[in-house]
């Protein structure tokens, strides 16, 4: 019998890894900084030493600098670096950006970072190398900046491929040639193995993914544990999750109904207020955000107008601002007398609050 079954996939999954993005970013928004080593992070002469990096451009990294390492050890590695503080709300808008443009093709996505995601492209009929090159060009349109592609039949080969050939490349990992590049591999690149697991490799005599897989699947799981079972199945170019769809498909929102009309614009704004506490405060509790800020209104006629607002970046969820927001629209509506017996405040486009908040790099 067969040592594993290595079952039929016939999937088309992209890994798309956007190339140093905060680096990226800021040296496309000041080309001055693509001549020089740059990290993104607090300078550690101003900040008492303080400080992490979050990325450096590839000037800097031939140099050893590397993200998550102290901002310290980076200057010492660099001296000549140029420290850039970073702009978390600048690379979420590019990041939105680049998030419509995946949605051009498919509707399964899986958002793994701000600068990193997952694509289901199984339903195109396209190749995936033609859809990875449409893909970059389009991101290249939309914002300048560069990407590598994983495209495989399951979602680790396309992460290992979209690592293969870095920055700007496209490496296609097809069924045929598979186990030759998982065998090939060294065994520090596979997923999940980090600085404790290669010494643990080194003392087994492990060094590529050839070496890893004559290792049996009891033997992997004595040294260790549970992940143990998913080396044994990188070994054999096999993975079975699926692409995680993190769109939320629903709206957030809350009316109010008058048993006496409307007639003063403070009274519609308290209104608005009130409204705009209980949805933020619904919004939090599910962890989600918007970028669509739809208005409902009601006359005393039962005439009903919607009206919205859409924006690239997510809407404060400030009470106060969007019942402001609100009353512009209604405003706009209404700019003379009106009796209006009901009045709603919606969010859609929402999503996941995921990457707003970033501890690692807690910046002041």
């Amino acid at each position: 019998m067969a040592e594993f079954l290595q079952a039929v996939d016939d999937r088309k999954i992209l890994h798309v890894d956007l190339d140093a993005f905060y680096a990226q970013v800021e040296m496309r928004d000041n080309p001055a900084l693509k001549k020089v080593p740059l990290i993104i992070g607090r300078d550690p002469d101003l900040h008492h030493g303080h400080g992490v990096v979050a990325t450096a451009n590839y000037i800097a990294r031939k140099a050893g600098v590397h993200s998550a390492m102290g901002s310290s050890e980076a200057k010492r590695l660099c001296p000549n670096a140029v420290f850039v503080a970073p702009d978390f709300d600048k690379y979420r808008s590019v990041s939105a950006q680049i998030h419509e443009v995946f949605a051009e093709f498919t509707d399964k996505v899986e958002p793994v970072a701000l600068d990193e995601a997952y694509l289901d492209v199984s339903q195109s009929p396209m190749a995936g190398a033609t859809l990875a090159a449409e893909l970059r060009h389009r991101i290249w349109q939309e914002t300048k900046l560069t990407c590598s592609v994983g495209v495989s039949y399951n979602k680790v080969l396309a992460k290992l491929g979209s690592e293969h050939h870095k920055p700007n490349g496209v490496t296609v990992i097809g069924a045929d040639v598979a186990l030759d590049f998982v065998a090939a591999l060294p065994i520090k690149d596979f997923r999940g193995v980090g600085k404790k697991s290669q010494e643990k490799f080194e003392k087994l005599g492990i060094k590529t993914g050839a070496d890893l897989r004559a290792l049996s699947q009891d033997e992997l799981r004595v040294h260790f544990g549970s992940f143990g079972d998913q080396l044994y199945w990188q070994a054999r170019a096999t993975h079975f999750g699926q692409v995680k769809d993190h769109r939320i498909r629903q709206s957030v929102g809350k009316e109010g109904t008058f048993e006496f009309p409307l007639h003063d614009r403070s009274a519609v704004l308290a209104t608005f207020k009130d409204l705009a506490t209980k949805v933020v405060a619904n919004m939090e509790a599910k962890h989600l955000v918007g970028r669509t800020l739809n208005i409902k209104v009601r006359d005393d006629d039962f005439n009903t107008l919607t009206r919205s607002i859409t924006q690239a970046n997510p809407f404060q969820l400030n009470p106060d601002f969007l019942a402001r927001k609100a009353q512009s629209i209604f405003d706009d509506l209404y700019p003379d007398d009106f009796a209006i017996r009901l009045l709603g405040l919606t969010f859609s486009n929402v999503s996941p609050q995921a990457f707003q908040s970033l501890s690692l790099f807690d910046y002041d």
